[in-house]
């Protein structure tokens, strides 16, 4: 990273950013937006809150540069050509960021955050665009483009709620029963 004015970024700012969201990170993933204050993530990172607030003046700001360290850190499976077992592969995927990555928990307070803010609604579409990435890809190179929404949002939605609203496991079995049902009407109805 360098300065606007094309020097080289100190590398103790460096050093004190990348602490600084990783502890955010961390406690955005644990325990949710709310918890995750200038003051907590000050604690959490060894740095004082004049630190934390030098760099990132609001909690927004803050959660921006959190949140893009996240989806960054995040990669789809790759993809093997098959549709039905890329899918599977996709959805486990975020089946597991959801359960076991805490991701429910991050949407959720990112969602809750949303409101009238613009900049929080942002952050909730890059979450989104980031999760589903893998399944996009997938349904993209196997579908009409009129199918690839539709399919998204079932398949997507399925996982969803199965894993954050009923907090349930999603195994295989389930994985596979809603692949077969979102794609029944794109496999054997008029679109094709």
């Amino acid at each position: 990273m360098t300065k606007s004015s094309g020097e080289p970024e100190d590398p103790r700012v460096t050093r004190t950013r990348r602490d600084v969201i990783r502890a955010s990170a961390a406690s955005l993933l644990e325990r949710g937006w709310t918890a995750t204050t200038h003051a907590e993530v000050a604690r959490r990172a060894g740095y004082s809150k004049a630190t934390i607030y030098a760099h990132w003046p609001t909690p927004v700001d803050l959660m921006r540069d959190t949140i893009a360290r996240i989806c960054e850190d995040t990669t789809p499976p790759p993809m093997g050509g098959d549709l039905r077992e890329d899918l599977h592969t996709s959805l486990s995927a975020l089946a597991w960021t959801l359960s076991e990555g805490r991701y429910d928990r991050l949407m959720a307070s990112v969602i809750e955050h949303a409101g009238d803010n613009e900049d929080v609604r942002e952050l909730q579409e890059r979450l989104y665009e980031t999760a589903t990435a893998g399944i996009r890809d997938v349904l993209t190179s196997h579908l009409r483009r009129d199918d690839v929404e539709p399919c998204l949002a079932m398949l997507v939605g399925a996982v969803l709620v199965r894993a954050t609203y009923e907090g349930r496991s999603v195994p295989p079995g389930f994985i596979t029963d809603i692949i077969d049902r979102a794609l029944t009407d794109v496999e054997h109805g008029d679109g094709h």
